[in-house]
């Protein structure tokens, strides 16, 4: 079983920088790829953005240019930089990683429990 840490939530103002972290332990053998999601309040979740074991990332077309994403390997660790934060921003934001416990290719998916980020204006 996997799990994963979250840290770094909270109350920003507008305009301002966040920085999630997000540390994977337990039963890993390699890790397919790293994300973070949100869910707005009364919205779905959606993806924030993503980065694969070549550290090729992805973005929602939202925080292009605003968000980064990083992994640490040797830690099992994604990070997440956003900057110049506006309040629809405002979401739980949920780490997700996609992982093998062995040399076969069957893959498990694990995710955080969630941290708080709210953007005021």
């Amino acid at each position: 079983h996997v799990q994963l840490a979250e840290s770094g939530g909270g109350l920003v103002q507008a305009g301002g920088s966040l920085r999630l972290s997000c540390t994977a332990s337990g039963n890993i053998y390699s890790i397919n790829s790293m994300a973070w999601y949100r869910q707005p309040p009364g919205k779905q979740r959606e993806l924030v953005a993503s980065i694969i074991s070549d550290g090729t990332p992805n973005y929602a077309d939202s925080v292009k240019g605003r968000f980064t994403i990083s992994r640490d390997s040797a830690k099992n660790t994604v990070l997440l930089q956003g900057n110049s934060l506006k309040p629809e921003d405002t979401a739980v934001y949920y780490c997700y990683v996609i992982y093998r416990i062995d040399v076969s290719v069957r893959t498990f998916a694990s995710w955080g429990q969630g941290t708080q980020v709210t953007v005021s204006s």
